[in-house]
């Protein structure tokens, strides 16, 4: 009964992706000019190469604020088994905290949150 269940939603996404690919391509503008192709930015044309060398500082930001965000996802259900786990919860999320703290301690030391 499941698999069945399964199967018929994994069937029905894939007929809707297929049919709104299909009507899009169908009816859908067809305009192609050498200007669509280039790379666009605030009306301004580009001058060189649109390849350019991103500030590994980006990454490090980047990295910091998911490993910050991944932290909230995991305090959500903590929070609701809490009062079922007594003491051992208190204790683990403490722990969990004290090595994102630590963590935040060496990216900041390091100067990883210093925009250069």
């Amino acid at each position: 009964m499941n698999f069945t269940l399964l199967v018929t939603v994994i069937l029905t996404a894939i007929t809707l992706v297929a049919a709104a690919y299909v009507i899009a391509k169908l009816l859908g503008p067809r305009t192609y000019n050498k200007v669509k192709g280039e790379p666009f930015e605030c009306g301004i044309p580009t001058h060189g190469s649109s390849w350019l060398p991103v500030s590994i500082g980006y990454y490090l930001f980047a990295i910091l604020f998911l490993m910050f965000d991944v932290e909230t996802v995991f305090l959500y259900p903590w929070a609701v088994v809490v009062q079922k786990f007594g003491v051992m919860a208190l204790v683990s999320i403490g722990f969990f905290l004290l090595v994102l703290v630590f963590g935040l301690a060496y990216a900041w030391r390091k100067g990883a949150l210093e925009w250069k």
